[in-house]
């Protein structure tokens, strides 16, 4: 069996504006020693990530541990919305879980990040079966991998994990790469 453990990273600053250097606020940076605290007795073997520090600063503190790095893999990077930062985040996302291939002009739409996120995922339980992983990822990636795998989860599930950072999803997988059991942990 392979166990994947995706963690949604811990709170951003909200006043960084670049999606890919947006650091972890504050309290995101102390948040993130409870997802250390969770993973501490998990027999974690790879830690990969998002490569956008939020991402890799949630999941580094506890790579560091225990004497693991973070490899980044580039396809595990959140959603691109759009050129422009969007002031009505929660309309536009449930445009978006109403219909997947909706996208603004210069952005993805959610079948393009969950059909970029599954292939990713199908690499890393190629190259790391029997493994228990880590993979730092963000919000609306982890949804569409989540809603991939159990499609019940919806723009309804989305929206109550809006706020929740960090966001722990545990899949566990057999032998042939079939997702045979998923676990949410929203407190830890």
């Amino acid at each position: 069996m392979t166990k994947v453990y995706f963690v949604r990273h811990a709170e951003p600053n909200y006043e960084n504006h670049d999606d890919m250097l947006r650091e972890l606020s504050a309290r995101g940076m102390e948040d993130r020693k409870r997802v250390t605290a969770f993973l501490s007795d998990k027999q974690i073997d790879v830690v990969l990530s998002s490569p956008f520090k939020r991402a890799v600063d949630t999941v580094k503190d506890f790579a560091d541990s225990k004497g693991l790095t973070v490899e980044t893999v580039n396809d595990f990077r959140e959603r691109k919305v759009d050129s422009c930062w969007i002031k009505d985040f929660a309309s536009f996302s449930k445009k978006q879980w109403e219909d997947f291939s909706y996208k603004l002009s210069d952005g993805e739409c959610l079948k393009e990040v969950q059909e970029r996120n599954i292939n990713a995922l199908i690499d890393v339980l190629r190259r790391y079966a029997g493994k228990n992983i880590v993979i730092g990822s963000h919000g609306t990636a982890l949804s569409t991998v989540f809603n991939y795998y159990d499609h019940s989860f919806g723009y309804e599930d989305f929206d109550k994990i809006r706020f929740v950072m960090p966001w722990i999803v545990e899949f566990d997988f057999d032998d042939g790469g079939n997702c045979i059991n998923i676990r949410s942990y929203t407190k830890f």
